[in-house]
């Protein structure tokens, strides 16, 4: 069973699939909230390019509003309800009778957002290093820089329930807990546009407040749809005109360096913004380490990164010197890169809608 990344953080098939098969490091995410920028004007009033694929320079994406709305204040609740858990060895019914103090674990801190978004944040007792909007700032955090779960740690919080999706680790720990006597349930999103109701609608479920859920599965979905909508309205109408984007998730201390493609959540996060997926033209599946030939014969406008992955390989200019092949596409020849923090870009979840936003204003108008 396939499991969701991100950071996707974030991707499912994507990321998380690649830490468990490859033993390549998680994405490293910063524990402090990324600083709120000023108001801005609505998608639809922005000063676009006229051709944003001649835009030269970097950008980052910075999203307007990090805070986590509840759906509701006050979630009706019926307890004790029985869900099924996707484990890693296969479903299985658990039972779940106490949410007095919950801890969601993930890689790109969805499911924590998810349960805050449902009205559940008071009872959130601790939080993975992705869980970075303000409302967890105090939380005491539980996984080390590579996203391995610290099994006193979450002991010592007492918590009724364990909430995850097999993104952190290591499994073995998951399942010390378990034995330990805590209630663990596992949830399983596809990575993509859909996900972020999903993971509302299952992660309520594990509450039992699925009314809740399907409350806030309704809110992303109108919210992700008028995101999408008011960015068709900016983006080039030709398919010639469109950016042609590529997302590279770089580790430059491992000597890292993977495209994304089709069913890895990114191919979906592209194409919402209004770009072509050049890694899914060449018929790239999944993650697949990035190979010269590849990246040439993608030729992306904008290459798209995670801003610790970025900062891992000592900027732009690292980038450039480590990988010469890079600056031979059209992005490289323009420095045309979008950073977007680790724990955002590829999350999925409640900020899904933020994020889209944040990063079509990076595309289109940078510097608006």
């Amino acid at each position: 069973m396939t499991r969701r990344p991100a950071l996707a953080l974030a991707a499912a098939l994507g990321l998380s699939a690649l830490l468990a098969g490859c033993a390549v490091p998680a994405p490293q995410s910063t524990s402090e909230p990324t600083a709120p920028v000023g108001p801005r004007v609505p998608l639809t009033e922005l000063v676009v390019a006229d051709d944003p694929r001649s835009l030269t320079g970097p950008s980052t994406a910075l999203i307007a509003d990090a805070a986590i709305e509840p759906v509701t204040d006050d979630p009706a609740q019926t307890l004790p309800t029985t869900v099924v858990s996707r484990d890693l060895d296969g479903d299985r019914e658990v039972v779940v009778d106490d949410t007095s103090r919950i801890l969601p674990l993930d890689i790109a801190g969805s499911i924590a957002a998810t349960v805050f978004a449902l009205g559940f944040g008071d009872q959130v007792v601790g939080r993975d290093i992705s869980t970075t909007f303000p409302e967890a700032e105090g939380l005491p955090v539980v996984t080390s820089g590579g996203h391995a779960i610290n099994s006193e740690a979450v002991l010592a919080l007492r918590p009724s329930i364990v909430i995850t999706d097999g993104t952190v680790g290591p499994t073995d720990v998951v399942l010390q807990l378990r034995d330990a006597g805590v209630t663990v349930v596992y949830v399983d999103a596809e990575p993509g546009l859909a996900a972020p109701s999903e993971l509302a609608r299952q992660v309520a479920a594990a509450l039992g407040a699925s009314e809740a859920g399907e409350l806030l599965a309704a809110q992303l979905e109108q919210q992700i749809a008028d995101v999408v909508a008011a960015i068709e309205s900016i983006r080039p109408e030709a398919p010639e005109d469109r950016v042609r984007i590529l997302f590279l998730y770089l580790r430059g201390a491992s000597g890292i360096y993977y495209l994304f493609g089709e069913e890895s959540g990114a191919d979906e996060l592209i194409e919402a913004l209004g770009g072509i997926d050049v890694a899914g033209e060449i018929g790239w599946t999944g993650l697949r380490p990035m190979t010269d030939e590849a990246l040439i014969a993608a030729d992306p406008d904008l290459i798209l990164v995670m801003t610790g992955g970025l900062e891992s390989v000592g900027g732009v200019d690292g980038l450039l010197a480590e990988k010469p092949a890079v600056g031979l596409t059209r992005a490289g020849e323009a420095r045309r890169f979008v950073d977007m923090a680790d724990g955002e870009v590829l999350s999925f979840g409640p900020r899904t809608p933020a994020v889209l936003d944040a990063l079509a204003r990076a595309i289109y108008a940078p510097g608006e």
